[in-house]
């Protein structure tokens, strides 16, 4: 059984990373058919580099991702301190409104946000709403769940304990949550802050429908590339991506392993104590 589950995991990384290492290859090729590698070349770099039109919309998406990721990330710790707050009915309520957008269809999302959008548009009688405004506002909301996700498990796991403790020896209220409660949920907070950032970088659908001709995103300006012949340069930008974001990820699975041996640690010194 154990060799089975191996080879079947064996299998389904292949077919999951073969595709990014066919793309990481053709971004070395020399010829522009991937089904002919024609020799080796960091041209393909080089012309992506230099590029006027893909550069700045990289910048672009780079911007949008880093802001809404920081104000989701502040917004959900500050969400998921009143939902652990709440009695045991309205969190459970609560989590599960949160939950519905992750479960709702992407396009869905996009529409009734771009819906939403036109309709303030008519409200202040302007036809230019659209923008980096809407950008902005669509890709918080989106990833406004993730980040609520990552913290609450570690609220649920902080003993309460603390925070009384800290509140007793001293500290206001603001003390209390800066050198206690934040500390212990930290790892959370970071997670949800590199999955935000993640998923608000590469997405495309729900930018579709919010973004205007003023500022737009790269993956919706690769979506009108790819009804044509694909330049050789935009497999470098792909391969680039995937190394940024598998970089992220990594990072998150490493705070998290940290966080987990940390809390095996504490839970094994209180059982010696007790």
């Amino acid at each position: 059984m154990k060799r089975f589950n191996m080879v079947f995991t064996v299998v389904v990384l292949i077919f999951l990373y073969v595709p990014m290492i066919v793309l990481g290859v053709a971004s070395f090729n020399d010829g522009k058919d991937i089904a002919v590698f024609e020799g080796f070349t960091l041209d393909n770099y080089a012309d992506l580099f230099v590029d006027h039109t893909l550069v700045p919309l990289l910048i672009n998406s780079v911007i949008i991702a880093l802001l809404s990721s920081l104000i989701a990330t502040l917004l959900g710790t500050m969400a998921s301190m009143g939902i652990h707050a709440m009695g045991r009915r309205a969190r459970s309520l609560s989590m599960g409104l949160t939950n519905i957008p992750l479960t709702n269809p992407e396009i869905v999302t996009g529409v009734s946000m771009g819906l939403l959008f036109a309709f303030v548009g008519t409200l202040l009688k302007t036809q230019n709403i659209l923008g980096f405004t809407t950008l902005l506002i669509a890709h918080v909301t989106f990833n406004l769940p993730y980040v609520i996700l990552s913290v609450m498990p570690k609220l649920t796991q902080m003993d309460p304990n603390l925070e009384e403790a800290a509140l007793d020896l001293g500290c206001t209220p603001g003390q209390a949550f800066f050198k206690v409660v934040l500390h212990e949920i930290f790892p959370g907070v970071i997670s949800g802050a590199l999955m935000a950032f993640t998923m608000s970088l590469d997405d495309f659908v729900i930018s579709y429908f919010v973004y205007g001709p003023s500022f737009m995103t790269l993956p919706v300006e690769i979506y009108t590339m790819v009804k044509k012949p694909l330049q050789p340069k935009i497999y470098a930008l792909f391969t680039l991506l995937f190394i940024a974001i598998l970089l992220v990820m990594c990072v998150m699975n490493l705070l998290q392993a940290r966080d987990d041996k940390r809390g095996h640690a504490l839970n094994n010194k209180r059982r010696r104590n007790a």
